[in-house]
C-alpha cells in the first residue's frame, strides 16, 4: 500500500492497548511486538493500572510509547467459597469500570482503535459498552476450559451478540484458538480473525544469541551452582504452569542422580502456603525460584540466563502459545513443555522439542534424564526448534498481518 492509498484508507490515527489486571505476561509482550509495526501508521498508546510491575513499564518505555494509568487493578482475591467468589466479582468490577472511565476521559475514541484484553465470554457488556462508541479488537490466546452445556450455551449466546457490531474484531494468537471459536461467534466473524501468532523479537534474540557470555558467572550470579546439568522454566510460578509437576519430576530425578539442577524464573509472589509446599519437596539447593526483576534491568539480560540452561521446560495445563517457550527455543535451548493447545504448533515431537502429557511428571522426569544423555539429540532438537521460531512467530512478520487488519478496521 502506497502512502496516498494509506492515508485514503485511514480515518483512525490512534490505538489504544489496554487491560484491567496487574500480572502480566506473553499477552503483554505480544502487545509490544504489535504496536512496533503499528506506530508507523498511528499514534500509539498504553492503558494499565496503578501498580504494574516496574520491569514490564520499563519494556513499553524502552520503546517511548506513552502510559497512562487507572484504579483499581484487578487482583483476584485469595480465599475459596461464596465469599471469595463475590470479592473477586466485585473487584473485576470495579477495575474494568475505572478502565473504562478512563479510556472516556483520557482519549478520543471516535478516533481510535481500543486494542484490550477482555473477553466476551466474561465481561461482555464492557465490551458492548467500547463497541458502541469506537473500533475494538480483541485477542484470543486460549480455548475456553471445559463446562457443563448450559455455561458453554451461555457462552455461545454472549459472542454471537457481540459478533452483531461492526465495531468488533477479534484476533487470535495461535490456530488452535481460532479453530476452536468455530461455531460460537457467527461465521462471518469468524471468517474474519486474523491469526497474529504470538511471537519473538528477532532482533533481541539475535543481540543476546550473538553476544559472549560467561555462563559459569550468570548461573553464580543468580544462585545456580555453575557445573550441573540445569534445567530452567520461565512464566508465572502458578498452577497452570505445571509448577507442581515441574517440582515432583524434579524430586524424582534428584532421587536417583545429583548433578541435575532445577531453576524457575518468575515474577510472581510466593505466597506462605506456596513456599512451604516447594519445601517440602526438599529440593535444598537442588531448586531455585529466581526473580525476574533480579535478572537485569533489559529483557535480554533475561535470555542470556535462558542460554545457560541446558533444557527448558515449561509443564503447562492450559496454554495459548507461550512466549517464553518459543524464546528458550529461538535461543537455541533444547525445549520440552505438553500436548495442550497450541503448544504443538511450535513443538513438534523428537523435531523441534519434546513434548510430554500434561501432569505426567515421570514421564518429564524421564524426558529429562533421555536429554541429559543424549548431547546430540539436544543439539538436533535445539537447532531445528530455533529454526522454526524464527521462521513461523518472527514478531516484524506477524505485526505486518495486524498493521494490515488494523488499517482495514480504521477504513471501516
Amino acid at each position: 500500500m502506497n502512502e496516498a492509498e494509506d492515508q485514503n484508507h485511514t480515518k483512525i490515527s490512534h490505538i489504544i492497548y489496554a487491560w484491567p489486571y496487574l500480572s502480566w505476561g506473553g499477552a503483554q509482550v505480544y502487545f509490544l511486538g504489535l504496536l512496533k509495526e503499528a506506530r508507523k501508521h498511528f499514534e500509539i498508546r498504553v492503558l494499565l493500572p496503578e501498580g504494574t510491575d516496574r520491569q514490564l513499564l520499563e519494556f513499553f518505555r524502552e520503546e517511548n510509547v506513552e502510559i497512562d494509568f487507572f484504579e483499581p487493578a484487578f487482583v483476584p482475591p485469595g480465599g475459596e467459597g461464596l465469599n471469595a467468589k463475590f470479592r473477586l466479582h466485585k473487584i473485576k468490577i470495579l477495575s474494568e469500570r475505572a478502565m473504562l472511565n478512563a479510556l472516556r476521559s483520557k482519549y478520543d475514541l471516535a478516533n481510535s482503535i481500543v486494542h484490550i484484553e477482555l473477553a466476551p465470554w466474561q465481561s461482555l457488556m464492557s465490551l458492548v459498552w467500547l463497541c458502541i462508541r469506537c473500533k475494538v479488537v480483541i485477542t484470543m490466546h486460549n480455548s475456553l476450559p471445559e463446562v457443563n452445556p448450559l455455561r458453554k450455551l451461555l457462552w455461545k449466546i454472549k459472542l454471537r451478540a457481540i459478533s452483531r457490531f461492526e465495531n468488533f474484531t477479534a484476533f487470535a494468537s495461535n490456530v488452535d484458538s481460532k479453530n476452536y471459536f468455530r461455531g460460537l461467534y457467527s461465521d462471518q466473524l469468524h471468517q474474519r480473525i486474523a491469526v497474529t501468532y504470538t511471537n519473538v523479537n528477532p532482533d533481541e534474540i539475535a543481540e543476546a544469541f550473538e553476544v559472549s557470555i560467561d555462563p559459569s558467572a550468570l548461573r553464580i550470579k543468580n544462585g545456580l551452582r555453575d557445573d550441573s546439568f540445569l534445567v530452567m522454566c520461565v512464566g508465572q510460578f502458578i498452577d497452570r504452569k505445571g509448577r507442581w509437576t515441574f517440582l515432583e519430576a524434579a524430586r524424582q530425578v534428584s532421587a536417583e542422580r545429583d548433578d541435575i539442577d532445577f531453576a524457575w524464573v518468575s515474577n510472581s509472589p510466593l505466597s506462605p502456603e506456596d513456599a512451604a509446599r516447594v519445601e517440602s519437596y526438599a529440593l535444598g539447593n537442588r531448586f531455585n525460584l529466581i526473580d525476574s526483576e533480579e535478572i537485569g534491568a533489559v529483557h535480554t539480560d533475561l535470555f542470556k540466563l535462558v542460554r545457560t540452561a541446558d533444557v527448558f521446560v515449561l509443564p503447562s495445563f492450559v496454554e495459548g502459545l507461550p512466549i517464553s517457550l518459543l524464546e528458550a527455543m529461538a535461543l537455541e535451548v533444547p525445549c520440552v513443555s505438553t500436548r495442550v493447545n497450541a503448544i504443538p504448533e511450535a513443538v513438534i515431537h523428537d523435531e523441534t522439542g519434546c513434548l510430554i502429557e500434561a501432569g505426567d511428571s515421570g514421564g518429564l522426569a524421564q524426558t529429562i534424564v533421555r536429554l541429559k544423555g543424549d548431547p546430540e539429540l539436544r543439539k538436533r532438537l535445539a537447532r531445528a526448534g530455533r529454526e522454526r521460531v524464527l521462521r513461523k512467530f518472527n514478531e516484524k512478520e506477524v505485526a505486518k498481518v495486524a498493521l494490515e487488519r488494523y488499517l482495514t478496521i480504521a477504513a471501516g
